[in-house]
């Protein structure tokens, strides 16, 4: 019967997208843009990112055939940045949705059952006594440099914000009117998690890691450019802006063109969580 009074998917959908502010559509296109930018690197990247050409190292943008120039090792500077798009965009969504995917469920168990809350929010309480970078870098250098193990201190540094995120949801739901009556009339506690808060939780879980991907991609980026996250001669914007720093005088290109990349798409995904958190916001649909 609920099921029934439920509107179509489609009509759902469009009442979503014209609840949608400008800002989230300038967003929206800006990540786009770059997720076709990596999907079609190979395609549209007029050179090969990692082949050099030392007889032109440093040339300045509009050198014949090099739009950006070129960098400290004769690379083309456009090739690396277009390539670079697949490893931002790798380390600011993968370390995010996996936190996601984990914080979940524990918000959930800890909202839900008292004794197992205090054990899992004191041990995020742990990992919320570091600053967010100082954190990042601790465990990256513990764990060493490279993608796999960037992704894994990111997640790791994401999981208390994420966890504290879907509890305090999932808390402020649990003596809802909803899920009173659900529990009056004996329905399971995993259907009523899975039915009456989960769908709560996932949206202010999705809103909020729309607005920490940028963040994860600076920090990320930083990590790059310490030397503690991608190597060389991976194209990445953050190894790409370190790089760049040694020759900030002679050729600033190097270093402001993956840094310029990076200011857009982190601006794309703020524009984006912000439209999507006034989209969803439950006071401004009522």
């Amino acid at each position: 019967m609920t099921e029934a009074l439920r509107p179509p998917l489609a009509a759902r959908f469009g009442h979503f997208a014209r609840a949608l502010p400008p800002q989230a559509w300038v967003g929206g296109a800006l990540v786009g843009s770059f997720v076709l930018m990596a999907i079609f690197a190979d395609h549209i990247a007029p050179f090969d990112p990692n082949a050099s050409n030392i007889k032109l190292r440093l040339k300045p943008p509009g050198t014949e055939g090099h739009w950006l120039g070129i960098d400290t090792q004769g690379r083309d500077v456009l090739s690396r940045t277009i390539h670079g798009a697949r490893a931002s965009l790798i380390t600011g969504t993968m370390p995010v949705a996996i936190s996601a995917a984990i914080a979940v469920p524990l918000g959930l168990a800890a909202a839900w059952f008292d004794r197992a809350g205090a054990l899992v929010m004191r041990m995020m309480d742990v990992l919320f006594a570091f600053p967010m970078v100082l954190l990042a870098i601790l465990l990256a250098a513990i764990l060493g440099p490279g993608l796999p193990n960037l992704i894994i201190a990111m997640v790791l540094v994401l999981l208390p914000f994420n966890t504290r995120v879907a509890y305090t949801e999932a808390l402020s739901h649990r003596e809802a009117p909803w899920v009173e009556a659900a529990r009056a009339l004996g329905t399971p506690v995993p259907r009523i998690l899975l039915r009456e808060v989960l769908p709560h939780v996932l949206a202010a879980t999705i809103v909020y890691s729309m607005t920490i991907i940028g963040t994860i991609i600076i920090t990320a980026a930083g990590l790059s450019f310490l030397g503690l996250g991608i190597q060389p001669p991976t194209p990445d914007w953050g190894l790409m802006t370190g790089e760049g720093r040694t020759v900030l005088n002679r050729a600033p290109h190097v270093a402001t063109v993956p840094g310029a990349a990076i200011f857009l798409l982190v601006t794309g995904f703020n524009l984006l969580g912000d439209g999507l958190r006034d989209a969803l916001n439950p006071g401004r649909q009522r």
